[in-house]
């Protein structure tokens, strides 16, 4: 042990305290990629599990102030027929599709039996110029039956963009996100909570309409091979670190071995009259 006493000194000790705290966030991060994998698969696995239900009305699912009760019919697949309010469409958020900045398009649609949800009708191209649904891009005025996925509202998180109040905007052209609680505010009558992703209309959807929305994909993201990563680098951090302890304390011992060969021995040193001193100088 006395071999590594080196390591017990100031700069070493930083050292290893440098050396705990990576390996510390190494396993962190190799504990968040792991519980990314699992949220992704509980995620694969909801969404293969209720693509299996049938098709319902989204009124017969979920009623207006029922926000809480969105994540048990997310991913579901819902009917809605009516006439599409096209004077209350919005742009919101921005995606890119193919690496192309945009816009998705909602249109309120208020259903044959009285209820109105938002309906995300796709993606059109915005370069940041757009405050508004073009014309081109309006939904057509007359009776439409659509089939969609059922999604959440959008929240604010603690970053981002954010949307002026009603009271400063009372009607916004654009919103930061598909955030329906503030689309309800400037929308005449109640909202459901939820929004549909557009996936079928009758009539059908047109060349020059917004593009639909991509279906979510079912793979587990890269998170199983990050998580690999960090333990492999915890397990090369453990394997290495002693190992340069190791080199180092071999060097201490070589360099004062050297240094031993280099001092004089002092029973090689002449004594007085040896007949290798000079016998004027007496050295």
């Amino acid at each position: 042990m006395s071999r590594y006493r080196f390591a017990l000194g100031p700069k070493w000790i930083v050292s290893h305290l440098f050396v705990l705290a990576m390996i510390v966030t190494m396993a962190l991060l190799c504990n968040w990629q792991v519980n990314r994998l699992h949220e992704k698969r509980e995620r694969n696995d909801q969404i293969t599990a209720r693509a299996a239900e049938p098709v319902a009305e989204i009124s017969s699912i979920i009623g207006v102030g029922e926000r809480d009760g969105s994540d048990a019919v997310r991913f579901r697949r819902a009917r809605a027929a009516g006439h599409y309010l096209t004077d209350e469409e919005v742009i919101a958020g921005s995606p890119s599709l193919d690496g192309a900045p945009g816009s998705w398009v909602l249109t309120p649609l208020r259903t044959d039996d009285g209820a109105t949800v938002v309906v995300n009708r796709g993606w059109i191209p915005n370069g940041g110029g757009l405050e508004a649904v073009p014309e081109a891009y309006r939904a057509p005025s007359g009776p439409v039956s659509i089939v969609g996925l059922v999604q959440p509202s959008q929240t604010e998180g603690n970053f981002g963009p954010s949307d002026p109040g009603v009271k400063d905007e009372p009607s916004l052209g654009r919103l930061a996100r598909i955030d329906v609680g503030r689309l309800d505010d400037q929308v005449p009558g109640d909202l459901l909570p939820v929004y549909l992703e557009l996936q079928s209309q009758d009539p059908a959807v047109a060349a020059g309409d917004p593009s639909l929305p991509v279906a979510p994909a079912l793979d587990e993201g890269p998170h199983l091979s990050y998580a690999f990563q960090w333990a492999a680098f915890i397990v090369g951090t453990l394997v290495f670190y002693p190992l340069i302890l190791r080199r180092r304390a071999r060097e201490i011992e070589r360099e004062a071995l050297m240094a031993e060969l280099d001092e004089p021995d002092p029973a090689d040193e002449p004594a007085p009259g040896d007949p290798r001193l000079d016998p004027v100088t007496g050295t």
